[in-house]
């Protein structure tokens, strides 16, 4: 980038990829068709009280057919700090590809309350980023900047600031000129972040951003939503460490596909909820969903 011009085209892989068929041999939901935001999400005008905030209305989003999210409803608080917990192939990672965009639902409506995209940041799983792609740490770090200056757009004196704090503030100062491939796991997640934290976003999606990550890593990155969650953004983390969950999120959704609790995590945690949540998702991979009770 030349701390500050690169083309688009080669910035795309830092983005995360936008197909779980790498993942499952399939495709989740429907890939969003350019142009046509308004068919995924509902950009309403920005109240006071609804900025920040995300609402789902009866949320489907199909695999191969088969329901990754199956009729979801509920509220994403302005500046609510959320996990979102459930067992392999609950639908978490796929809920948060069609939050931010990525996928279109089959049914149902998202209503955001931001302005525009820009205001979304997005934080995918490590095993979605090509860690191969030739680009260094500052680099990556402007990537959260690229929807201010556009394709090729120069980064200003008052945004490289922002890059060299985003770079102190995770603890990469002096590695902006290392190649990315060269990390550690942790230290790519503190440069993912580092991403976010020039982007500046309202709403913040995360996608189990502690996995593999060691403990001084893990606190640190814990450190920063902290400080997010105080800024009154939006957080939104997949995860599936419970304890982690009780300790430092305030708000949890349990899915299995289905939703199964969604508030407090500590009414929504418990060992009754999660039993219910295991059994679920015995079901749903057994293909026998339509002869379970109804919940």
């Amino acid at each position: 980038m030349d701390n500050g011009n690169h083309h688009a085209q080669q910035l795309a892989p830092f983005h995360g990829r936008t197909d779980e068929a790498s993942h499952r041999g399939g495709r989740v939901g429907r890939p969003l068709a350019r142009g046509r935001v308004g068919d995924t999400m509902n950009f309403a005008p920005v109240t006071r009280h609804d900025e920040g905030a995300i609402s789902i209305e009866d949320l489907t989003v199909a695999y191969d057919r088969e329901p990754a999210v199956h009729h979801l409803n509920g509220r994403f608080e302005p500046g609510s700090l959320t996990a979102i917990v459930g067992p392999n192939g609950a639908g978490k990672s796929t809920l948060l590809k069609t939050i931010v965009g990525v996928l279109r639902p089959d049914d149902g409506r998202i209503s955001v309350g931001i302005n525009s995209r820009r205001q979304i940041g997005y934080l995918p799983q490590q095993a979605d980023i090509d860690r191969t792609f030739p680009i260094n740490v500052w680099d990556t770090v402007a990537l959260g900047l690229w929807k201010e200056v556009g394709v090729f757009g120069a980064v200003s004196a008052d945004q490289r600031a922002r890059i060299q704090q985003a770079l102190a503030t995770t603890g990469l100062e002096g590695l902006g000129n290392r190649p990315v491939g060269t990390l550690s796991v942790g230290q790519v997640q503190r440069v993912l972040f580092a991403r976010l934290l020039a982007q500046d976003a309202k709403i913040i999606l995360l996608d189990e951003p502690f996995a593999a990550v060691d403990e001084r890593t893990t606190a640190d990155l814990m450190n920063i939503l902290t400080r997010w969650h105080a800024e009154s953004r939006t957080i939104i983390a997949v995860l599936h460490d419970i304890e982690q969950v009780r300790a430092n999120f305030p708000t949890s959704l349990l899915i299995a596909r289905e939703p199964v609790a969604w508030g407090p995590t500590d009414t929504v945690l418990t060992g009754e909820n999660l039993a219910r949540a295991r059994a679920l998702s015995h079901v749903w991979s057994d293909g026998h969903f339509h002869s379970h009770t109804t919940h």
